[in-house]
């Protein structure tokens, strides 16, 4: 542990930092919210910027009267709009945003964004224990989110009857570009199966997936991990699936792997990657051009602390480059940074929406990565 501490400190001292902005986005106790955390992020082809969060009205926890809320910026992050409310569940839950946007459906040139969430009627505890569910729906814009549809529910069409406890990834969900599945719409999850577990191997993460522009949705496969949670994907320049998850069991404090060359059907190489340090937490994954990835998450296996934003030019086989988004000393072990989302600003410039300074914030932050 002394040997990955010394060698996470030279990497951050020898990379380039260079967070050129940082703008609060969210911010707790005001806009009608207690407490705002998960964000998502996605850029339409206009380059505007919608920034998703959970309003949780009454307090800070995950489960309770829950709305989803977003932001939109035409600047580049520098400035945001007034929130509004997308999703309003009454007083129960709606959570997990993943918004992708939908740029192949030639009925809509200007693109299509979908909105998948979920809603709730027990904690998440007691839905692991078989009292009440967990749904998947979507709503979609084709205004660049001024407007939003009609909600669509499609639990029955992607959770299975003895899944019990369920959630979309945390942040963006993706489309495939190239190859035998082009336009496919895929979203990470997970989903607990059986009577709790302490070491939570009741979880597992997997998929679903649409090849008809929303029409219909289909079970991908399990990762074949137990304890794997919270996962975010992105395609490979092979047109493969590469996905990164959360290890509940905290067993390794490192993140788990897997690639998919069949648009998510099986899964291969799942694994834990040690060039990846995690605090079990959420973390997100995007693709850039050709070979080059960038992953954003607390590289940091005591706390959530230390968001570092990392690139890699071989399709997430290694990571050779990384940036400190946000890190400091804390006496107290707070929670300094925790969940984040990433998006492509342009080709020099990731843009690193993240909760901060133990859940007070979400902020937006530009980082030139070269």
């Amino acid at each position: 542990m002394a040997k990955f501490c010394v060698s996470f400190l030279l990497t951050v001292l020898l990379a380039t930092f260079a967070a050129a902005q940082e703008t609060v986005v969210f911010e707790s106790g005001k806009g009608g919210a207690a407490s705002y955390r998960i964000p998502a992020i996605v850029k339409l082809r206009s380059g505007k910027l919608l920034a998703f969060a959970e309003a949780r009205r009454k307090g800070a926890g995950d489960f309770g009267d829950n709305d989803i809320v977003l932001k939109t910026s035409s600047d580049n992050g520098k400035t945001f709009s007034e929130q509004i409310v997308v999703v309003d569940n009454g007083t129960l839950q709606a959570s997990n945003s993943a918004p992708v946007v939908d740029e192949l459906d030639p009925r809509y040139p200007l693109g299509r964004i979908f909105l998948f969430y979920n809603t709730g009627d027990r904690t998440e505890r007691e839905i692991r224990e078989g009292k009440g569910t967990r749904e998947v729906w979507y709503i979609t814009s084709i205004d660049g989110g001024n407007t939003w549809s009609e909600a669509v529910n499609i639990t029955s069409q992607v959770k299975r009857s003895d899944w019990r406890a369920y959630a979309n990834t945390p942040g963006h969900a993706i489309q495939l570009a190239k190859g035998k599945y082009r336009g496919r719409i895929f979203v990470p999850v997970n989903y607990s199966k059986g009577e709790p577990q302490r070491d939570f191997t009741d979880y597992m993460a997997a998929g679903f997936y649409s090849d008809d522009h929303g029409k219909t949705f289909h079970i991908a496969g399990d990762i074949g991990i137990a304890g794997s949670n919270e996962a975010t994907a992105a395609e490979t320049s092979k047109g493969d699936i590469l996905l990164n998850a959360r290890n509940q069991r905290g067993d390794q404090k490192y993140r788990i792997t897997a690639r998919s060359s069949d648009g998510g059907k099986t899964w291969k190489d799942a694994g834990f990657e040690k060039n990846l340090p995690d605090p079990v937490c959420q973390g997100s994954l995007l693709h850039i051009k050709g070979k080059i990835f960038a992953f954003a998450n607390n590289a940091d296996q005591k706390d959530r602390n230390n968001l570092t934003l990392r690139i890699s030019y071989d399709n997430g086989e290694t990571w050779k480059k990384s940036f400190l988004v946000d890190g400091t000393s804390d006496p107290k072990g707070r929670d300094f940074t925790a969940y984040s989302d990433i998006v492509l600003l342009d080709s020099k410039t990731i843009g690193v929406l993240y909760e901060h300074d133990d859940y007070k914030q979400i902020v937006f932050k530009a980082v030139k990565w070269r």
